[in-house]
């Protein structure tokens, strides 16, 4: 009976908040397919350009969810993009490598990122922030010393690789009355993947268990024997190494690097995990509402996209007030477990 009591009080708290991150994202994309049937916003296509476009997000959204989980945070994901697609476009274009390298090169870069990050946060205990902060300045910076100028990706394999199509036995009908099939990239293949390998990795692995005892409660994690340090590491490894593979995604989307890419994008990624329902004081937090976290700002870009006539920035100032809104639901909640405890 204690046992079920504590499992009730569990979904009450945490899981509340996914199922509010859930019902927005269908009360917002049932809305559009009202508003906007004319323009065919209710046709499957259209919720799978949501993937598409936002597949690099997912897989970056979930690295955050890790770090976040611990407690951390990882501000230098969009210097990470900038500096990966800009290396990836040089590689190929001016030095004439070969598009596999230019890959590894990618996550290499990322997990470079994730072991200097992580070490610096881990076993010298400096603040993430602050660390993650420099990452992002010398990310942009380097990035400028690969090149100014935006180079445009023209390899033939990489782009077949951005072009190729994997059409799904469902799809619409055009008004003379034929079949157009609806059709997803390999981006999007990648990126579910990698949500489901992190959902069961946090779920049923030990590792995953030791992130949220360490989010919850560090002291209480060192008293049950867990090797805190070297846990926050390995996250922090792992983040790097998804922002590499983001990054990559990111950049079959773009074919092309420059300075100000992904300007804002660390923003987006964090966004996407506080309003799926992760705690940014660590201990909560789940990648499948990452995901559907990211599904709401593609939704708001693709409503605000489909009606014409707002500003691309209405997309930030959207997500800025579900952000303020999901911190004071999670302040409420900590607040009334804080009750509890008392």
């Amino acid at each position: 009976m204690k046992q079920r009591r504590k499992e009730k009080r569990t979904f009450n708290g945490n899981t509340f908040l996914l199922i509010i991150t859930i019902g927005l994202f269908l009360a917002m994309y049932i809305a559009g397919m009202v508003v906007f049937s004319d323009k065919g916003f209710g046709k499957p296509q259209m919720f799978l350009n949501l993937l598409i476009s936002n597949a690099g997000l997912i897989v970056i959204g979930c690295g955050l969810t890790i770090v976040m989980v611990t407690g951390g945070i990882d501000i230098s994901v969009g210097s990470v993009i900038a500096l990966v697609c800009m290396v990836m476009a040089d590689l190929m274009e001016n030095k004439g490598v070969s598009p596999y390298a230019a890959v590894l090169a990618a996550l290499l870069i990322g997990l470079a990122f994730g072991v200097v990050q992580g070490f610096l946060i881990s076993y010298l205990n400096i603040q993430p922030f602050i660390v993650t902060l420099a990452g992002m300045f010398f990310g942009r910076g380097l990035t400028a010393v690969v090149s100014k100028e935006m180079i445009s990706i023209k390899n033939g394999l990489f782009q077949s690789w951005a072009k190729c199509r994997i059409y799904m036995p469902f799809g619409s009908y055009s008004n003379k009355g034929k079949f157009h099939p609806a059709y997803i990239y390999p981006t999007v293949v990648i990126a579910l993947a990698v949500l489901i390998l992190i959902i069961v990795m946090m779920k049923y692995s030990k590792f995953g268990r030791q992130l949220y005892a360490i989010g919850g409660n560090q002291q209480s994690a060192l008293m049950m024997g867990l090797n805190v340090k070297r846990t926050k590491f390995l996250a922090y490894v792992l983040d790097g190494f998804l922002a590499g593979l983001g990054s990559f995604l990111f950049c079959l989307n773009s074919l092309a690097g420059f300075v100000e890419q992904a300007k804002g994008f660390e923003m987006d990624a964090i966004s996407a995990s506080v309003i799926g329902g992760t705690l940014l004081t660590g201990g909560v937090g789940t990648p499948i509402g990452t995901f559907f976290g990211a599904l709401i700002k593609g939704t708001i870009s693709s409503l605000i996209t489909t009606q014409g006539t707002l500003s691309s920035w209405w997309v930030r100032i959207a997500l800025s007030v579900l952000l303020c809104f999901f911190i004071v639901l999670q302040s409420v909640f900590a607040a009334m477990k804080r009750k509890k405890h008392s």
